[in-house]
C-alpha cells in the first residue's frame, strides 16, 4: 500500500498523540511529508519523539526511509502513461494476455485487502438512502463507470442522476442539491482539476462525498464521507479500470439485496412498461 493509504488503515488504532501527526500528515499530503521531522511535529501539536513513534508504527526504521517511500509514492502518482509505457517493458518470456490477466487479478485481491467491510457498508447506506438524491460522476475515463453504476441504480431505487453535458453546465445541474444528498465521485491519479471543483462545491451545499479513487487518493478525499481506493496501477502504460468496475458492482449487488423488496417493485414496473408498450415497427 501507498503511505498515505497505510496511515489511513492505521487512524483506528493509533494512540491519540499519534493520531494527530495522522492528521496532520493526511490534511497537508504530501508536503509535510517531505518536511522535517520539527515541522511535523509543530503542525500536529506533538513532539519529534511521537513523530518517530509514528513512523515505526508505519513500519519504518527511519524517518528518512520513510520519506524516501513518500517520495516514491509521490513520483508514481504524477507519472504520465508515456512515463509509464517507457518503465513496464513486459518479460519476453510471459505472454501478454496472461500477463495482463495476473495484474488484474493481484489488483482484485489488492483492492480487497486495502477496503475495510466497515467502509463498504458505509458507502452502501450512502446509496440506500432514498431520501437523498444521488449524484454520479467520473472523470475522463472512469465517467463510463459512473455512468454505468448510475444506471443499474436508476433500476433499484428513485432519485439517481448522472451529471451530463459539457464542465460548464455542471455548475447549473448543482442547483438542484440538497444537504443530505449523495455525491459517487470516481477521480484517479492525474486527478481532474474540474471534478475536484466539482466535489468541493458539492461539499459547500452539504452533500455527502462517497469517493472511489486510486491508492494515492484523489485530493477529494479531504472532505469526503467514505473513500474507497482501488489498484489501478498495472505496470503499463495506461491504469486499470477492472476494479472500479468490479467495486462498481459489488456495490450494485449489496444495494439491490439491501433494498430487495422496493427493488423488486421497481423492477416489476418497469418490466410491465416495456411489455405493455413494446416498440413500433
Amino acid at each position: 500500500m501507498a503511505i498515505r493509504e497505510q496511515v489511513q488503515a492505521a487512524l483506528g488504532t493509533l494512540p491519540g498523540a499519534e493520531k494527530k501527526v495522522a492528521h496532520a500528515f493526511l490534511a497537508n499530503y504530501p508536503s509535510i511529508g517531505l518536511s522535517t521531522i520539527a515541522e511535523l511535529a509543530a503542525l500536529a501539536g506533538t513532539s519529534a519523539p511521537t513523530v518517530l513513534r509514528f513512523v515505526s508504527r508505519l513500519g519504518f526504521d527511519s524517518y528518512p526511509e520513510f520519506q524516501r517511500v513518500l517520495r516514491k509514492d509521490v513520483q508514481a502518482q504524477l507519472m504520465s502513461p508515456l512515463e509509464r509505457a517507457r518503465s513496464s517493458a513486459p518479460a519476453a518470456d510471459n505472454p501478454a494476455l496472461k500477463a495482463s490477466f495476473s495484474v488484474i487479478s493481484a489488483n482484485l485481491e489488492a483492492t480487497l485487502k486495502a477496503i475495510t467491510e466497515s467502509e463498504f457498508e458505509a458507502a452502501c447506506e450512502l446509496l440506500s438512502d432514498h431520501k437523498s438524491t444521488c449524484y454520479f460522476l467520473g472523470g475522463r475515463f472512469t465517467d463510463t463507470i459512473a455512468a454505468y453504476m448510475a444506471a443499474h441504480l436508476t433500476i433499484i431505487r428513485p432519485n439517481v442522476r448522472h451529471f451530463s453535458g459539457q464542465t460548464s453546465t455542471w455548475r447549473d445541474q448543482l442547483l438542484d442539491v440538497r444537504p443530505g444528498d449523495v455525491a459517487v465521485l470516481f477521480d484517479i491519479r492525474r486527478y481532474q482539476a474540474d471534478l475536484v471543483r466539482l466535489g468541493e462545491l458539492m461539499v459547500e451545499r452539504k452533500a455527502r462525498i462517497l469517493l472511489i479513487t486510486d491508492p494515492w487518493l484523489s485530493p477529494i478525499a479531504r472532505s469526503a464521507r467514505v473513500v474507497l481506493p482501488c489498484v489501478v496501477d498495472a505496470n503499463r502504460t495506461w491504469d486499470s479500470s477492472v476494479t472500479l468496475l468490479a467495486l462498481a458492482e459489488a456495490l450494485i449487488d449489496r444495494v439491490s439485496r439491501a433494498q430487495s423488496s422496493s427493488a423488486r417493485t421497481r423492477m416489476q414496473t418497469l418490466e410491465d412498461i416495456h411489455w405493455n408498450n413494446p416498440p413500433q415497427r
